[in-house]
């Protein structure tokens, strides 16, 4: 009998202990995330999401966010409902996902933003200054001179042809900048905006004619990379090793980044091209869940910060991003001086461009 009172006795006191834990944990709510969400992004954004200090901000506001990555200008043809929220690199392609998940008056946010560059091996950046086809302001920084390259790419010019490219062996054929592809990505696509627009007479492309007349241009600036590239990160993860062509189109932040945290960059140069157009990121909630996420990332000070070091520059925040990077001014135009800004075409002659670009159509 006692060993039975004994037994009843214990499992009474357990589950006295179990009521205890269970009542305390009603009254006393973790302070972890509680709240998961999913995303598309696109893959210039992985490294940001995937910091630890990002994540434990976020924690600490109720979040935890799980990403993968597309071509900005192909997220309108995902399965957009499972996602939470869709951040394509610019605008543009924002407007495409809100209306492929028929969204009306979506609740857009940009956070952050960040030029496009083009880094070069220290040889290729000095001969193309040689040439008069870019203007150095320092050893490892300098400006691309835009009407003088795009007319020396519609010659069809080589390394070759170039005076001064004979000490540097690894130059050879035809010159070009490595892109991705125009018709998917985001810093393809505005590639196309930026050069189009100095093509057309520092204007941009709005008609069928304005297609017409810089179209083949387009066309000699992608055809003569070969296979395209579906997104930055890998062109600028091999330049990074030693590997790679000679000039890759990326963004500033893949560099600002690179430098912040400390990692080697080895002879880069790094080339504002003079015409750009700036890639504002854009954050579009498809569901309730993730509608307070855009304005978190936008005004919080720890996740602007972060931002900051993963080398993107927060709206309204020049002098945040001029603070983290002074150290790196011997890469980096962190006032942008000398760069004309310019507009982007719609999105339906955007779009014909890139198609006419890749010889996939003579009608817009």
């Amino acid at each position: 009998m006692r060993r039975i009172l004994g037994i009843v006795l214990g499992l009474l006191l357990i589950g006295g202990v179990l009521y205890v834990v269970a009542f305390q944990g009603q009254d006393h709510p973790e302070t972890t995330a509680t709240k998961t969400v999913r995303g598309v992004i696109g893959s210039e954004k992985s490294e940001f999401f995937r910091d630890p200090d990002v994540v434990k901000a976020l924690a600490a506001k109720g979040y935890t966010v799980k990403t993968e990555t597309s071509g900005s200008w192909a997220m309108d043809q995902l399965a957009l409902k499972d996602f939470d929220f869709a951040f394509p690199s610019s605008s543009e392609p924002a407007k495409e996902v809100a209306a492929a998940a028929g969204l009306k008056g979506a609740q857009e946010t940009k956070p952050f933003f960040s030029p496009l560059v083009v880094i070069a091996r220290s040889g290729a950046a000095e001969v193309l200054a040689a040439n008069g086809l870019a203007k150095m302001t320092g050893k490892n920084s300098g400006t691309l001179l835009m009407g003088p390259f795009l007319k020396a790419s519609g010659e069809d010019r080589t390394w070759q042809q170039l005076p001064g490219s004979a000490a540097h062996a690894e130059l050879t054929g035809t010159v070009f900048i490595k892109t991705t592809d125009p018709s998917s990505s985001n810093s393809g696509a505005l590639f196309l905006a930026a050069t189009s627009n100095v093509a057309n007479g520092n204007t941009v492309v709005a008609d069928d004619a304005g297609i017409a007349r810089t179209a083949p241009l387009m066309r000699k600036l992608i055809s003569v990379q070969g296979a395209l590239e579906p997104s930055t990160d890998d062109p600028f993860r091999a330049f990074i090793s030693g590997s790679g062509e000679p000039l890759i189109l990326v963004y500033e932040s893949q560099v600002a980044s690179l430098l912040m945290q400390k990692q080697d960059p080895g002879d880069m140069v790094v080339l504002y091209p003079d015409t750009t157009v700036n890639s504002a990121h854009t954050f579009v909630p498809l569901t309730e869940r993730a509608r307070e996420l855009g304005t978190l990332l936008a005004t919080d000070p720890k996740l602007r910060e972060m931002a900051v070091l993963r080398g993107f520059r927060p709206q309204e925040g020049v002098a945040e991003f001029a603070a983290a990077t002074a150290p790196h001014t011997a890469y980096l135009n962190t006032g942008l001086t000398g760069i004309r800004q310019v507009g982007t075409p719609t999105v339906k002659i955007l779009m014909a461009l890139a198609q006419r670009a890749k010889g996939q159509g003579d009608t817009p």
